[in-house]
């Protein structure tokens, strides 16, 4: 699964990148989702699946911290990015017509950016109280359950939600199999991805 969510997020990105006709405010958007999420992942799943290859469930305290820094980080912007793209698709339904003087490139680098800053003022301010906070009991199987679901299983299913779903992502993805493919010549003389 994450190894899914890696390439499905790093695909996303790569396709919008290379493609000119995504370089849109959504697809702005989604690019940086699909890199948060490649982050998030990647913040507990290799140490998760070295404890597993191990049999050792020993983690130091200076990297308890700084993987519980990273996952709420990430965690959180996650959250304003995709309040960011909520209100791209407003602007985009709301006022069709202005939509393109409204969400210039220069607001959409601003939005990312202040959903960057947000995030750290709102972690500095928030994490201290979860960690001054007593531990709640809760069933060990269940947390790890509920860690799962959020760590994996969201990051990996936001490319087919947001991107693979759509038309345009997946006209993209035929345009880049044709230049990156290795192509061959066929019967009549085009060129076609294998």
């Amino acid at each position: 699964m994450y190894l899914i969510a890696v390439f499905g997020n790093l695909l996303i990105i790569l396709v919008t990148i290379s493609d000119s006709h995504l370089h849109t405010p959504m697809y702005f958007f989604l690019s940086n989702l699909s890199f948060v999420d490649i982050c998030f992942t990647s913040t507990t799943i290799p140490k998760m699946l070295q404890n597993i290859q191990t049999q050792s469930k020993v983690i130091t305290y200076e990297g308890c911290i700084i993987q519980a820094y990273f996952y709420i980080f990430f965690a959180g912007l996650d959250d304003f990015l995709l309040t960011v793209m909520a209100y791209d698709r407003f602007v985009a339904i709301c006022h069709p017509l202005h939509y393109t003087v409204i969400m210039n490139p220069w607001l959409c680098g601003l939005l990312v950016l202040v959903s960057w800053i947000m995030i750290v003022l709102l972690f500095y301010c928030t994490s201290l109280g979860v960690y001054l906070s007593s531990a709640a009991t809760h069933s060990s199987h269940s947390s790890a359950t509920a860690s799962v679901m959020y760590t994996v299983v969201t990051p990996m299913l936001n490319p087919f939600i947001y991107s693979l779903r759509n038309k345009d992502i997946k006209g993209a993805l035929k345009r880049v199999c044709g230049i990156v493919g290795i192509k061959r010549p066929t019967v009549l003389g085009q060129m076609k991805c294998p």
